[in-house]
This record gives structure tokens, sequence and C-alpha cells, in this order.
């Protein structure tokens, strides 16, 4: 019955090969988009910045809080909840 059914649905076979592609991009884009590395990277550069006085208290604290709502949205994906709203 398998080779039956393959040879039936082959006219479907480039619009599942379409969908494989897709779900591809999409899990290389969501582990792009979801990697902490570059984030902590910038909070790095950040607190470096904050030492060598390119940046004020203020903006070093405003960029900090964005950096690690952004670590709070990462982590949440990581763990399969909704993240945060």
């Amino acid at each position: 019955m398998g080779l039956f059914t393959q040879l039936v649905t082959l006219p479907l076979a480039p619009v599942r090969g379409v969908g494989w592609v897709l779900e591809r991009v999409l899990e290389a884009a969501e582990d792009e988009y979801y990697d902490p590395a570059p984030i902590h990277r910038e909070l790095a550069d950040l607190e470096r910045r904050l030492v060598a006085g390119e940046i004020d208290e203020e903006t070093f604290d405003r960029r900090e809080d964005e950096l690690l709502d952004r670590l709070d949205e990462i982590q949440a994906f990581r763990q399969g909840g909704p993240g945060p709203t």
C-alpha cells in the first residue's frame, strides 16, 4: 500500500518539498533570532562603554534593561513558554 500511496500522491511532491524547505528556513531563523550569544556580547560591550565613559549611567541602564528583557524572551522561548507580553 505504501508504494501505491506514493504513486498516487506523486504530483504533490513539489508542494511537500517547498513545505519542508520553509520549515528548515523557519528553524534557522528562529535559531539565529533566539541565540543568546549576541545579547551577552552586547551586554559586555555596553559595560565596557560605561567604564570607558563613552555612555552615561542613564543610557546604560535603559539599554541594559532592553537587553535583559530580550534574554528573558529567549529563555521563555527555549523553555517552550509564550514569552513575555
